[in-house]
C-alpha cells in the first residue's frame, strides 16, 4: 500500500501531530479527560473541525438497547478514540470498528497517551 492508498492521509498526519504535541507538552500519567481537553484545544487552534463526545444509539430490530459516546469525530471523516492504557486490547480495536460501522466512516485512530509514551493505531472499516 502506497501513500496514495491511505485514507485521509493529511488529516491523519495532522491528528497524529496533535497527539504528539499534547503528549510532549503534558507528559504522561494524566486521566483521559485532561488529554481530551488539550486535544480539543489543539484541534480548535489548528482550525480542524470536530465533534466531541458524539452520542451514538445502538439499536436492535428498531429498538434502542444502549448508547455510547465517541471521543471525537474529526472533520466528519475520522473517529478518534483515546485511551491511557500501556497497550491496546482486542476490545479497544473492536470498539473503534463498531464506532466506524455506526458512524459510517472509513477511518479510526485509536490512540493511547499513557505514563510512558504515546502510540496510535489506524483502523480501517472493512467492506
Amino acid at each position: 500500500m502506497g501513500k496514495e492508498d491511505l485514507v485521509h492521509p493529511e488529516l491523519s498526519y495532522g491528528i497524529v501531530g496533535i497527539l504528539f504535541k499534547v503528549y510532549n507538552q503534558m507528559g504522561g500519567g494524566y486521566q483521559e479527560k485532561y488529554y481530551q481537553e488539550a486535544i480539543k484545544r489543539e484541534l480548535f487552534i489548528n482550525q480542524i473541525p470536530f465533534l466531541e463526545q458524539v452520542r451514538c444509539d445502538f439499536n436492535y430490530e428498531g429498538q434502542l438497547i444502549g448508547r455510547y459516546y465517541i471521543d471525537f469525530i474529526i472533520d466528519h471523516k475520522v473517529v478518534l478514540e483515546l485511551k491511557v492504557t500501556p497497550a491496546f486490547a482486542k476490545k479497544d480495536i473492536v470498539q473503534v470498528l463498531n464506532y466506524l460501522r455506526q458512524s459510517n466512516l472509513k477511518l479510526g485512530i485509536l490512540a493511547s497517551l499513557n505514563r510512558n509514551n504515546v502510540f496510535y493505531k489506524r483502523i480501517l472499516k472493512g467492506k
